[in-house]
């Protein structure tokens, strides 16, 4: 909304994650026939890793992008 593109949320007790989700912006990037123009975002998970493991949370964000990439 403010065209923010890159943050970290901070968790706050009792929350275990908080997901900070920055403005998607239009970024031209390499392809097979050139150059096209994709909508990229930055996507952060802050975890508090005496309730959440690390590599758990990692595996989470695999998944969620998984989806986000691809949501059909």
């Amino acid at each position: 909304m403010f065209g923010v593109h890159n943050f970290s949320a901070i968790v706050n007790p009792p929350q275990a994650c908080i997901l900070a989700v920055s403005a998607a912006e239009k970024v031209v990037i390499p392809s097979d026939n050139g150059f096209k123009v994709s909508n990229i975002m930055n996507v952060t998970l802050s975890s508090d890793h005496r309730v959440v493991d690390g590599a758990v949370a990692a595996q989470w964000g695999q998944e969620f992008r998984k989806y986000i990439e691809n949501p059909e």
